[in-house]
């Protein structure tokens, strides 16, 4: 920070007309334990305020806020044999970033610290948690509403919105993101400054500016164009897994690779990856052939699907592909939000939208609700088995299947493909399933009309599509509509 911006600073913080509980001004306080709790206590009191710092400053007078310097120079005191700003730090638990500066403002030389706030879980000095409460400090312990609030925004704010590196340099800010990707996946001409990069970053909440020549980048920046997402621990172990096996197991891997890199920055090349490892891949000079009768849009849009979709609080856990001889699954942690019954027809529910909103402007997904939807019409173009939605414990995973006959389908697989048709039919165009319909979906020979309708009925009796009308009966020009229609 240079002394203009301090100056600045400075004067935005003596204007308060009082003491609130993020800011804490002092004249000689020393006492080192005391100066811990106090960082503990702005430090939770920044988070509960949404503030972006904490300040605590000595040489002000915390009545009048007039300058009057101050004799604490704590860059040079120690604990021990131990540098004061180092004991502090291991102190701390967790270890939430703090500077020290001692500047000179009106002609008094002053000392100021600038405490980042809580990363939503209460900021412990030796054990224990402290807060503001007016211009005081008091025990975390002893107010419980404000620390059952201190817990409950930690899990309830958003992952995208949080910081995965703080107080870094304007250019090392743009060595860690790859601004030069984002402009041209915006389609826009890169500015010449990085000023104005990066103030264009800013306004995608691809990073912070902390207004004082300093920048934070997000989750949200790094997960989307970070070169490479092992520099930011917040987002390390979120890099998409490509996986090929052997076999019909997970016995075999046969080749596997990770994604080090941010989802909008290598999306590209993540697909292109999966397309080379599908069986049948051929390439001629730039052009995907279909691999295996996988669609690629269908591909595409379940890679994003997994990308924006999966739940970022969990740990140890990221989006994988793994791709068998007969089918791909795609799975990405967390169950979902709606029914996997409804995928096609509700809205969709996204845990991280700002990231949804992000990928979608630089398009590297579809518009809102119409994903799912263009999978399945491009399943059923190529008249493919139809895709699987499932639910396991803490995931959410999506399999195609290669192609397969219609007698070499078990009654299951037409059972789901029946449905799917009348959701497709009814939300695209407000039709209905018939049996020509179906047969068309499933290329089946009209002297097989028979066993169309059969499954027709079993769908029925499921519960998962109905007559359009209650008198039809189950005549071959029949109308079903699903079970929700």
């Amino acid at each position: 920070m240079t002394s203009e911006e301090m100056n600045r600073l400075l004067d935005r913080l003596v204007r308060e007309t009082e003491e609130c509980e993020w800011l804490e001004f002092k004249r000689n306080l020393s006492e080192e334990r005391k100066i811990g709790e106090t960082i503990s206590a702005v430090s939770n009191a920044a988070f509960l305020q949404e503030q972006d710092y904490g300040y605590i400053v000595w040489g002000v007078d915390d009545i009048d806020h007039s300058v009057v310097g101050t004799d604490f120079r704590p860059r040079r005191q120690k604990v021990g044999n131990q540098e004061f700003e180092g004991w502090l730090a291991s102190q701390l638990s967790p270890r939430v970033h703090f500077e020290i500066w001692e500047p000179v403002y009106q002609g008094q030389r002053l000392a100021v610290f600038i405490v980042c706030p809580a990363p939503g879980t209460p900021v412990r000095f030796q054990g224990g948690a402290w807060i503001r409460v007016g211009s005081s400090n008091r025990p975390l312990r002893d107010y419980p509403e404000k620390e059952r609030l201190l817990w409950l925004k930690g899990s309830t704010a958003p992952f995208e919105k949080s910081f995965a590196k703080r107080d870094v340099s304007g250019a090392d800010a743009l060595a860690l993101l790859d601004y030069r990707k984002y402009y041209e996946l915006a389609q826009q001409q890169l500015p010449s400054d990085h000023e104005t990069i990066l103030g264009r970053l800013a306004r995608e909440k691809l990073l912070a500016d902390t207004g004082r020549g300093r920048y934070e980048i997000t989750n949200l920046g790094a997960l989307s164009m970070a070169h490479r997402l092992s520099d930011f621990d917040a987002v390390g172990r979120k890099a998409i897994r490509v996986v090929r096996y052997a076999g019909q197991d997970r016995a075999t891997p046969a080749e596997q690779n990770s994604f080090d890199i941010g989802y909008a920055t290598g999306f590209e090349e993540l697909i292109s990856s999966v397309h080379r490892l599908l069986p049948g891949y051929e390439s001629v000079g730039i052009a995907l052939r279909q691999s295996a009768g996988y669609p690629p849009l269908a591909v595409r849009e379940l890679v994003a699907n997994a990308l924006i979709h999966q739940d970022l609080t969990v740990t140890g856990a990221s989006p994988s592909v793994e791709i068998f001889p007969d089918r791909v699954e795609f799975t990405n942690p967390g169950k979902p939000l709606i029914k996997t019954e409804r995928f096609i027809d509700e809205p969709p529910r996204s845990r991280n939208e700002t990231l949804a909103s992000l990928l979608r402007r630089l398009r590297i997904c579809e518009e809102m609700g119409t994903g799912i939807d263009k999978v399945i019409r491009e399943i059923e173009r190529n008249h493919l088995p139809p895709p699987d939605f499932q639910e396991t414990d803490s995931s959410t995973r999506a399999i195609l299947y290669a192609r397969q006959s219609w007698a070499d389908m078990d009654a299951a697989t037409r059972i789901r493909g029946c449905y799917q048709h009348a959701c497709l039919q009814y939300v695209s165009e407000a039709r209905v399933l018939t049996n020509a319909s179906l047969r068309q979906r499933f290329a089946v020979e009209a002297r097989n009309a028979a066993t169309v309708s059969r499954i027709i009925r079993d769908t029925v009796n499921q519960g998962l599509i109905k007559p359009k009308s209650p008198q039809q009966g189950f005549r071959g020009t029949a109308g079903y509509i699903p079970f929700w229609g």
